[in-house]
């Protein structure tokens, strides 16, 4: 687009064409987070659990049990269902600018790594290419993701100004796919930080140790891990599907039975279950807790809360007040 088309158009058609370009990547790139494509997928996987484990019991599958078990009342209509609803449209069109609000990018800290490398050890003249070193690229760079992902986890659970922000989240009391899009710009803004830090400095240091040329694992024009991951578990997460996974695999990566136990409000479950797409982290530092291979009764939500967590006030304006309130006390 020219600067003469930007000026002919009005601040209106902009923001509309903004929001139309946002809504068609967020629903049909592969790669989006909530795209139809790899929702589709989920709920497939997740009809094919609940079936079979109907079929196992000897109770009949009938089209409205599969719609009751997939889209529970509660998290389709209820205040918590709506409020993640907002959430979706706040955060889905926002995006952009709550990306512009972070204090670092991948590519920034990739240039200051491999700059800093080539200061201390030499200039690099590495230059491998082909499917192993994509191979190696994805994989690393997947594992910073996720590594970020559970040290973001831990400090909002455990520093109090950052849980007044992260209990936003917490506050959904029916788990559905649009519960991951429940979170506080402010906590979206240290989470962006820290993805950009550890990503950053892990694409540094293999661009200086490969070369410019390693490229990385594709499938569908997006990141074949992220694709992987997105077309399974990703949107099952925040279900009320139990669907876990049989050892060594629920060491390793994160089921839907096992995020599920990270919202409950027993305390036993407090602080477990920290990871997205990988358990190797809570299982490396301690954090993981297996769920059983039955049903577990849980409850979800926040200990307390009440009508106030699913409204505009309850969850933009009153965590910000009580995360400055813990920065001011002692300790905090």
């Amino acid at each position: 687009m020219t600067a003469a088309h930007v000026l002919a158009e009005s601040p209106l058609d902009l923001l509309l064409g903004a929001v139309g370009h946002a809504g068609a990547r967020t629903l049909f790139d592969f790669g989006s987070t909530f795209s139809l494509w790899s929702v589709a997928g989920g709920l497939a996987l997740a009809a094919i659990a609940i079936g079979v484990a109907r079929l196992r019991r000897g109770r009949p599958l009938t089209a409205r049990y599969l719609v009751q078990a997939l889209a529970p009342r509660a998290a389709t209509f209820g205040a918590s269902g709506r409020a993640d609803a907002g959430f979706f449209l706040f955060n889905t069109f926002c995006a952009s600018s709550r990306i512009g609000w972070a204090l670092l990018t991948q590519a920034q800290v990739a240039r200051w790594t491999s700059e800093g490398l080539a200061a201390a050890a030499g200039a690099s003249h590495a230059a491998a290419s082909g499917l192993w070193p994509a191979a190696l690229y994805s994989v690393v760079i997947f594992l910073a993701y996720e590594l970020a992902y559970w040290v973001d986890h831990w400090l909002s659970h455990n520093v109090p100004a950052l849980w007044e922000l992260h209990k936003v989240h917490h506050t959904a009391e029916a788990l559905s796919p649009l519960t991951n899009f429940r979170v506080h710009p402010l906590d979206s803004l240290v989470f962006y930080n820290l993805v950009a830090l550890f990503t950053g400095v892990a694409a540094g240091a293999l661009n200086y140790g490969l070369g410019p040329a390693h490229g990385r694992l594709m499938l569908l024009g997006a990141d074949a891990l992220v694709v992987a991951f997105g077309f399974t578990f990703a949107h099952l997460l925040h279900t009320h599907v139990w669907l876990r996974l049989p050892e060594p695999w629920s060491r390793l990566v994160m089921s839907p039975a096992a995020h599920q136990i990270h919202h409950s409000v027993d305390p036993a479950h407090y602080g477990r279950n920290l990871g997205n797409a990988l358990a190797v982290w809570d299982w490396l530092f301690g954090t993981l807790y297996r769920p059983a291979a039955e049903r577990e009764r849980l409850s979800f939500g926040v200990p307390g809360q009440d009508a106030s967590a699913h409204t505009i006030r309850g969850t933009l304006l009153t965590p910000m007040i009580r995360a400055a309130a813990a920065l001011r006390a002692p300790g905090g």
